[in-house]
């Protein structure tokens, strides 16, 4: 008897990129509904959070479609929840993109645009080397190449969230979070090939596992 998969959703808030994060999924065998209803966001085993667009938009979108409590619940009963770039960015406390706002805080922290001088997108692919180890990077060698496109970026309060970094133009920035439950990727694994696919393999059996 196949053991039934968990139900994976993937959080709309008018974001983009959605999509493709719900047909990388799909690919690596644990499908995923693309959901704006809190209702089914709270119910769900795993939560995923893509996103590409602006931060203080996107926080506005998630509060008028009654969002915010349900993704905070979810990260706070414990259940697996993977952000991915905006996604990531949401988590922190406030963010400077546009004019400096509160985000979630459920990460302390702030986001904070590339330093003044650098080349903003950075846009392409770059080395993730990984600080700590956890079973998202299973299979994955440290300082794989992944995809990215931001111009904004995490700046945790606490050094020990930080499961990742990645060099650009001389600087260091943080380039994935892990606490707990909790796991968010600055850079796009749907855009990265078969390592980005693994990593996306590897939530959907962290969400099995439990």
């Amino acid at each position: 008897m196949n053991k039934t998969k968990p139900f994976l959703a993937i959080v709309d808030y008018d974001a983009g990129n959605l999509r493709s994060v719900a047909k990388a999924f799909e690919k690596v065998g644990y499908p995923a509904t693309v959901t704006s209803d809190p209702s089914v966001i709270v119910r769900a085993d795993g939560i995923i959070m893509p996103g590409v667009g602006a931060s203080a938009q996107s926080m506005a979108s998630l509060a008028q479609r009654g969002l915010v409590d349900a993704v905070k619940e979810v990260i706070l009963v414990g259940k697996p929840f993977l952000g991915v770039c905006l996604g990531l960015q949401l988590l922190l406390s406030e963010s400077d993109e546009g004019h400096r706002h509160p985000c979630l805080d459920l990460v302390t922290g702030r986001v904070r645009r590339l330093p003044e001088g650098m080349k903003v997108p950075h846009m392409g692919w770059n080395q993730v080397h990984f600080t700590i180890q956890h079973p998202i990077f299973a299979g994955v060698p440290d300082r794989s190449n992944f995809y990215f496109v931001h111009s904004y970026h995490v700046v945790p309060q606490e050094s020990a969230v930080i499961a990742a970094e990645t060099e650009y133009e001389n600087y260091t920035f943080c380039s994935a979070i892990i606490r707990d439950n909790l796991i968010g990727t600055q850079f796009h694994p749907e855009k990265s090939g078969e390592l980005g696919l693994r990593m996306y393999h590897n939530f959907g059996r962290l969400v099995e596992s439990i």
